[in-house]
């Protein structure tokens, strides 16, 4: 078993379970509302570059 998830991998759950490019947006934007800290530590445990998460953030607001 690995112990990190990938990007991919975790748009494919997302798209499994039936969540297209908007609803994901909207997840995206609900996290960072109420856990903003949180958002920002999930984003770099996937091992996104700092601007992508800057970039993330700054769309989700």
């Amino acid at each position: 078993m690995q112990n990190h998830v990938s990007v991919d991998e975790w748009v494919a759950m997302f798209r499994e379970i039936g969540l297209d490019e908007q609803a994901m947006m909207k997840w995206h934007h609900v996290f960072e509302l109420r856990h903003p800290q949180a958002h920002q530590n999930f984003l770099e445990w996937l091992g996104l570059a700092p601007e992508r998460i800057n970039e993330i953030r700054s769309n989700s607001k």
